[in-house]
């Protein structure tokens, strides 16, 4: 599919989109970096010693969909849980340092904040320690949640579901929100993970990726005979307005149901030189909304994510994208 979008649409999208409130609720993490230098074996176990030279604390999961909206100047709001731990503490402190609302932030006493620590030394990535629980969250926090998006929601343009099987959308969870947007009229988009893939009915977009769709299906997908088989059963199942789905290298797939008709569109990658996926999933549904946000069609809102995926995609480790340089690839 190629659309041109003018320079002129494209100012009146982020003028509308400017401080527009979109809701993110899900799994949030604290991605900690510890980099060092190794220059010997460890006389205890044949491993590394690595001499820590600076420790760096970025916002993973969910949160990171929450700092793309803020770099694409709309303005989100996190819904989640932490633990009461010195990681949470750290979570909260970057937050604030990226001008984030820690209002929708709930403790949980009885988890650890999910962590990830990434130990590098030189250009080596010698070992990634994780720190989580993944059963459901249950009890007070996850009415606090609810109950946070509940009092709120009259204030947000759309929802975000950012699952990443840790615990924070559980299947019932998952209703209440679906249920109570749609009572709103309230758009939700969803990026799914495999353990409540088929929950996630009657939503506006669906977001899954070729490996979750391929998980929960059963199938393989090589090609786009495949895709499109598995992106039509997918709409009858799942019943979104718009599915998405993205694949990596091949781009994306656009599933609409026109006027009724069900009508396929394929959106190549726009990565020049891909560098590093992670995070590009997250960069999609951000964009996603925000575009949509500022009144983008979704034909436009998809061309949009995909310029984003690719700049993304072109820099190492997970770096959100900025208005500017979204605006500036657009036209070049």
């Amino acid at each position: 599919m190629e659309l041109k979008i003018s320079q002129q649409k494209l100012q009146k999208i982020f003028k509308n989109s400017k401080g527009k409130r979109i809701a993110v609720i899900g799994d949030v993490m604290l991605d900690k970096y510890v980099y060092g230098d190794v220059s010997r074996i460890s006389p205890e176990a044949p491993v590394q010693v690595v001499d820590i030279k600076s420790t760096d604390y970025k916002l993973g999961g969910a949160a990171n969909v929450a700092n793309n909206i803020k770099t694409l100047e709309a303005e989100p709001v996190l819904i989640g849980a932490i633990g009461d731990d010195y990681e949470g503490d750290h979570f909260l402190e970057t937050m604030k340092r990226q001008k984030l609302t820690t209002r929708g932030i709930f403790k949980d006493r009885t988890r650890p904040t999910t962590s990830k620590t990434r130990v590098i030394a030189g250009s080596q990535h010698v070992i990634r320690i994780d720190s989580e629980i993944k059963m459901d969250i249950m009890g007070r926090a996850a009415e606090d949640m609810f109950r946070f998006l509940k009092t709120n929601l009259s204030s947000f343009e759309s929802v975000i579901l950012q699952d990443y099987n840790k615990g924070v959308l559980s299947k019932g969870i998952i209703h209440r929100i679906i249920t109570l947007c749609k009572s709103k009229g309230k758009p939700v988009y969803v990026d799914p993970k495999f353990d409540n893939f088929f929950e996630y009915k009657d939503v506006t977009i669906f977001k899954p990726n070729r490996k979750e769709i391929q998980d929960a299906l059963g199938i393989r997908i090589d090609g786009d005979d495949s895709a499109f088989d598995a992106g039509q059963k997918l709409m009858e199942v799942i019943n979104c307005e718009w599915l998405i789905l993205t694949r990596g290298e091949k781009g994306m797939m656009l599933f609409d149901k026109e006027k009724g008709k069900l009508v396929v569109y394929n959106i190549p990658t726009r990565a020049l030189k891909v560098a590093d996926v992670s995070g590009a999933g997250d960069t999609v549904i951000s964009t996603l909304a925000v575009t949509l946000s500022g009144g983008a069609n979704i034909k436009e809102a998809i061309v949009l994510a995909n310029y984003a995926a690719g700049q993304v995609c072109e820099a190492v480790g997970i770096v959100p994208i900025y208005k500017k340089d979204l605006i500036n690839s657009m036209i070049e």
